[in-house]
């Protein structure tokens, strides 16, 4: 979709704001060029695009703090962004207002073996943690499968979790400390290499704040020593059903592993087709289990889980026996979204988590609603902490199939929410699932969500729009209206 042509009034204001940035950040770092700025004009939820105003990319935190201090004194909005990897709309731009982008703070700045932390910046990419330490044996733990681009200042913002984050935690159990500059420009520090700080838990607000409250400029992260053995299993079922039960009498049993995830028919097909893994084609579900830990403890473990995997009616096991077969093991759950991609034009790509023991009711759910909308669905599951990646199959070309599966998209969602679970995992809110939001909290706990906001960002600069179904003035909260409609987004543009 052609987007209309700017004003002179905005250009003019985006010509006033340029020249101010400009002095803030020289050379290069104010983009405003309108090919220039094509890149940023979605993120990972690419049905909808705009243009942004301006982007503005600061290398240093005093640069941060100077041009949200302007923007704080001259009322203009603020979109923080990192890889633009976001998959609910967290990093959409807004046409009067600028994208703040952190790509050039990518430098590991100190790793601390000793203890056991990394103080990196914003724009490091997830696997780049990893990748600086694995030579001395350590690692980063939690790995969104987008882990070779996400940056680790999005997965604060999302408070992002992975395959292993059964076992070691999400984000926020893995942040030690951060730099963070407020909207007026202060600079401030929380948390640290110390293990824990006293007061309130500034780490745990921040983390999965989504660009709210602050732009975050450094971070020092929890670094693991590798485990001495890692084994997986890949398990198939002849049900999806068969394979939640397995989840459950595993959990059930007290054995916790390192991971554990779920493909169905649909996911397996398209992740063998393009990785070769040597995943079985004959089955409905797939399990992936990995245990680590010292050598005998995982050799027990192993036993424990193929008992009950075939107490659970599992037609077929494989158990790793190299580093190599258990990375192989992964490939194709990690490549389970692009693999998507070459079985539909477009997916939606969904975020919810529900309780371990409703997951045979949610599956059986999901092919109804699926058979009901007439569209696809390829399931991809954390499966061991119930966060459900449901894949909507649809073509934009086709008339009414990107709005069949946002309302599909819909559905799901509200059936997490109703069997007892939450609207997100680890995506965030972003625009996919503001309008959702009266589902699942009352108006008074978004009243209090806003007024948190309101402490740090009283004119709602920071990222509007996302998150709340309808942001007021703090002076009006007391009237705030809860929209429970669908998730149409019409103040977006779409392709």
């Amino acid at each position: 979709m052609e987007m209309p042509k700017p004003d002179g009034a905005i250009i003019a204001r985006r010509l006033e704001i340029a020249d101010a940035l400009r002095d803030i950040v020289p050379g290069e770092g104010v983009i405003v060029d309108e090919e220039a700025l094509r890149p940023y004009e979605s993120d990972g939820l690419t049905a909808y695009r705009t243009l942004p105003l301006i982007v503005v990319l600061p290398e240093n935190t005093e640069q941060v703090s100077q041009v949200l201090r302007y923007c704080h004194e001259n009322s203009v909005k603020v979109v923080p962004r990192g890889a633009g990897t976001s998959l609910s709309g967290g990093a959409l731009p807004l046409a009067d207002g600028i994208i703040l982008g952190l790509g050039k703070f990518k430098k590991i700045l100190d790793v601390d073996y000793d203890n056991r932390c990394a103080v990196v910046q914003p724009g490091v990419t997830n696997l780049g943690i990893t990748d600086a330490v694995r030579g001395d044996g350590f690692y980063y733990a939690p790995d969104p499968s987008s882990q070779i681009a996400c940056t680790i200042g999005g997965n604060i913002a999302e408070n992002s979790g992975g395959v292993h984050c059964l076992k070691y935690g999400l984000t926020t159990n893995n942040v030690l400390g951060l730099e963070f500059v407020t909207i007026d420009g202060e600079i401030l520090r929380i948390g640290g290499k110390h293990l824990d700080s006293g007061g309130y838990d500034m780490l745990g607000l921040m983390t999965g704040s989504e660009g709210l409250l602050g732009v975050v400029t450094e971070v020092t992260v929890r670094l693991l020593r590798a485990p001495e053995t890692a084994r997986a299993l890949l398990v198939g079922f002849p049900s999806n059903e068969a394979a939640g039960e397995c989840v459950a009498g595993v959990i059930g049993a007290g054995i916790i592993p390192g991971g554990m995830e779920m493909m169905d028919r649909p996911a397996i097909a398209a992740a063998e087709a393009f990785v070769e893994a040597g995943y079985p084609l004959d089955v409905e579900a797939l399990l992936i289990v990995e245990l680590d830990g010292p050598e005998s403890e995982v050799e027990y473990l192993i036993g424990e889980v193929e008992r009950i995997a075939r107490d659970n009616g599992a037609v077929s096991i494989r158990i790793s026996n190299s580093e190599a077969e258990r990375q192989n093991f992964w490939a194709g759950r990690k490549a389970a979204f692009p693999a998507i991609g070459r079985i539909s034009p477009d997916y939606y790509c969904m975020d919810g988590t529900i309780p371990r023991n409703q997951l045979p009711r949610v599956l059986t759910r999901m092919a109804e609603l699926s058979d009901a909308f007439g569209l696809r669905v390829a399931n991809v599951f954390h499966a061991g902490d119930g966060n459900l990646h449901p894949l909507i199959l649809y073509d934009a070309n086709e008339p009414g199939e990107l709005e069949r599966a946002e309302e599909f998209g819909s559905e799901i969602l509200k059936l997490c929410v109703e069997v007892g679970g939450v609207l997100t995992g680890e995506h965030g809110v972003g625009v996919e699932k503001r309008d959702l939001m009266g589902t699942m909290f009352t108006e008074d706990d978004l009243n209090q969500q806003q007024r948190v906001k309101c402490v740090f960002d009283p004119d709602s600069l920071l990222n509007p729009g996302k998150v709340f179904p309808q942001l007021h003035r703090c002076a009006e909260l007391g009237r705030v209206h809860i929209s429970r409609g669908q998730m149409r987004f019409p103040d977006i543009p779409r392709f």
